[in-house]
């Protein structure tokens, strides 16, 4: 029995700048049938309180505590490590990481840092690495969509920087099961009652079913015709999060 919900955000909810059909009805219907809904998301060109924003401006019904950021987990990892990061992140949330002393770095950070991903900075990264110092990955997503077009996102770089430096990422975000455990630790819901829906087969599905949940892919935002078959392990596949929810519900 399904005593809660995880939704993914762009791809699942909304596409650019509108919601995808039935998408707000959708969560209505699970948060009035007393399901914990929770949003997690790995986005990491916009802030926190920018994403909350979007969602509000476009008529989603939500909590603050209900949304669950990978750039907000990694803040809390470099702090509670007393790291001091090298940021190489999207411009658009390099405010988030302004509180941190970031002074002669010991530890490298990496988002989707979009144009920043340049040779003289990655390279700066590798250096860090070689020498010692831990690598934290926002996310480890391979591509997104915009715009109707797949782009590049931070996994293929932090694989990059993994594999020349001969290191392990810490991956704060989907698919980290510490990363899915942490939000299902806010619902006091056993991991196996928690349906994740999500458009990233590897990101969102894998990754929830790694972690001992149920998974839902959905046709739309980055799915690609046959992802379903990528993957092993039981998971649901449905048109869109409109019939994800009644799935979970019947």
């Amino acid at each position: 029995m399904i005593k809660a919900i995880f939704f993914d955000l762009s791809g699942v909810l909304y596409e650019g700048a509108g919601a995808i059909p039935g998408a707000m009805d959708a969560i209505k219907k699970a948060q009035t049938t007393m399901l914990q809904v929770r949003f997690v998301t790995n986005t990491s060109r916009i802030t926190r309180q920018q994403i909350l924003l979007r969602l509000k401006t476009m008529g989603f019904k939500l909590s603050s505590y209900q949304l669950f950021s990978a750039p907000t987990a990694a803040k809390a990892q470099i702090l509670a490590n007393n790291w001091r990061p090298y940021c190489l992140v999207h411009k658009n949330i390099k405010d988030e990481f302004e509180d941190i002393n970031q002074e002669n770095p010991n530890a490298v950070l990496i988002g989707d840092a979009e144009e920043d991903f340049c040779y003289p900075k990655l390279d700066y990264a590798f250096q860090l690495c070689r020498t010692g110092a831990p690598l934290i990955g926002i996310g480890r997503n391979r591509y997104f969509k915009h715009d109707g077009k797949l782009h590049l996102d931070a996994g293929p770089f932090i694989h990059a920087i993994e594999y020349a430096a001969s290191v392990k990422a810490i991956i704060m975000g989907k698919p980290s099961i510490d990363f899915f455990r942490q939000v299902a630790a806010s619902t006091r819901v056993k991991t196996n009652e928690i349906l994740m829906i999500g458009d990233d087969v590897f990101g969102d599905i894998d990754g929830a079913i790694k972690s001992g949940m149920q998974a839902c892919l959905v046709k739309t935002g980055k799915y690609q015709t046959g992802d379903e078959n990528l993957i092993s392990g039981k998971f649901a596949c449905v048109d869109s999060v409109v019939e994800a929810v009644e799935l979970a519900i019947s």
